[in-house]
């Protein structure tokens, strides 16, 4: 049974975090003189007055390990209610155009928080610099994970914090890197922070200024993708810097605990890991086929123009990051087609991209292959294997289970946006997009369109599909079961 003492402790202090992280994108505001800045303060005090009071509810609460069910609900609701409160500085902002209601600020929020990128907003440059920093930072506190953050800041947590640990770290065998569920959540960070500094100072010496180069760095480490400019990386007109980008992009892709393995001294190790092969390939050959198919159909004159933008796309797109330096949307139908199917990729399991995952793509291949074998050759015993090692039958179980939990969400949620009118390519290019936490899809929600155009009720069934998303689907799914709450 949940003991709501300690899910309101918890709930509690991870508002109080949400609010205190608020404080960098107040700094930005007050520098630039900017009034949205009060808005953001007054953020944190409603995150601080709300968080504390649900702390204070929660002071009774045993001193006793998170169980998995508490931990599942405490994922599942920090997510949710995490993003409302994340939503209230676009609430309270006054010059900041293009929020127009609640949903469009939760939608925005959540799009930020899951590395999702897609965004109600038409005109990004006429919103402060403020507001535009916090809509970044959402994307890099939710990259490495609201929780895992929370983990591993709060020491007190103990060995209660392995159950929330491992209901928000994507990948199919969320394994840690120490024994300690606290040092595995402070070595992912600590590697996250490192890289993310590489990336600002590599932006500014290719000519981005501070506020630029943070930014885009929170959106490419994070695989979010929210940009400061209307027009994303492409309005830089810098190849240096799409270079940059299109590096980081593809590291942030990787699954973090091999920059743990490399740093050990084991980087033939790291380099061999059979995920990683799967997922290089993937973007190598991806680019190699767009870039092609963009020179045959005259999309452009010469070989490197083509191979600049295909590898960017292709990166952004394999990564579910979303940044833009064309649009996609008009290349000709067989790039199309081919960057849909890499947004159900996805990047590597233990990364911050979203998608299904290169491993589970794999191992369902496999696994598919096998069954082919098993037609003529009934007695054979196979077992599936990722490099030399054998993917146990449970998780093999769990993943095709995935596979088909996701393709009825893909399905029944295209039906849902386009009973509200819209077109098929709309309707479910908006899905996997959002599902897949990738941003931008294709016709009217294309790379250089948004989402504000969605009723209400479908932006907030969009954002709950970015959470199930983010968060693996069934620790969002278990929430709307009602066995879940029973004794």
């Amino acid at each position: 049974m949940l003991n709501w003492r300690i899910m309101a402790r918890l709930l509690g202090l991870l508002i109080m975090l949400l609010g205190a992280s608020m404080i960098f994108s107040a700094a930005w505001g007050f520098y630039y003189g900017e009034r949205d800045a009060w808005a953001i303060v007054g953020s944190m005090a409603v995150c601080a007055l709300t968080g504390g009071s649900l702390f204070f509810m929660g002071r009774g609460a045993p001193q006793r390990d998170v169980n998995r069910r508490e931990g599942l609900a405490m994922v599942g609701l920090g997510w949710l209610v995490g993003a409302a409160f994340a939503a209230l500085p676009f609430v309270l902002a006054v010059n900041s155009p293009g929020f127009t209601g609640w949903a469009d600020a939760y939608f925005e929020s959540m799009s930020g928080l899951t590395t999702t990128g897609a965004s109600i907003l038409s005109d990004i440059e006429a919103n402060s610099r403020c507001i535009l920093f916090w809509r970044s930072f959402t994307h890099w506190l939710g990259g490495m994970g609201i929780i895992v953050l929370f983990v591993a800041i709060m020491p007190f947590l103990g060995v209660g914090g392995r159950q929330l640990f491992k209901s928000e770290v994507p990948g199919p065998t969320p394994e840690g890197l120490q024994p300690k569920i606290l040092h595995t959540a402070r070595i992912l960070w600590y590697i996250y922070i490192g890289i993310s500094a590489l990336e600002t100072i590599a932006l500014m010496i290719c000519g981005m200024d501070l506020f630029d180069s943070l930014c885009h760095t929170f959106g490419t480490m994070a695989t979010g993708g929210f940009s400061t400019k209307n027009m994303s990386v492409a309005q830089f007109h810098s190849a240096p810097i799409d270079m940059v980008i299109t590096l980081f992009m593809f590291a942030a892709g990787l699954n973090f605990a091999l920059y743990f393995i490399a740093l050990r001294g084991q980087l033939k190790q790291a380099l061999n890991d059979p995920e990683l092969k799967i997922y290089a390939a993937l973007v190598g050959l991806g680019t190699l086929a767009v870039t092609i198919n963009l020179m045959g159909a005259g999309t452009y004159d010469s070989i490197w123009s083509a191979l600049r933008y295909s590898v960017f796309q292709v990166v952004s797109v394999q990564t579910t990051t979303g940044f833009g330096t064309a649009n996609f949307d008009t290349w000709p139908p067989f790039s199309k087609i081919l960057l849909v199917a890499l947004m159900f990729v996805g990047g590597c399991a233990g990364s911050t991209g979203g998608g299904m995952k290169v491993v589970r793509i794999a191992v369902i291949a496999k696994y598919a292959m096998q069954s082919v074998v098993r037609t003529y050759h009934p007695e054979a015993v196979l077992t599936v294997r990722m490099g030399r090692t054998v993917v146990p039958r449970q998780v093999v179980g769990q993943i095709l289970g995935f596979f088909a939990c996701a393709m009825a969400l893909f399905v029944g949620g295209s039906l849902v946006v386009a009973a509200f009118g819209h077109d098929v390519v709309t309707s479910t290019t908006s899905v996997a997009a959002t599902l897949w936490n990738i941003g931008p899809g294709l016709a009217r929600v294309g790379s250089v369109e948004n989402y504000g155009f969605f009723h209400p009720a479908v932006k907030i069934f969009l954002s709950i599909l970015m959470a199930m998303g983010r968060l693996e689907l069934f620790t969002i799914l278990v929430l709307f079961s009602p066995a879940f709450w029973r004794r």
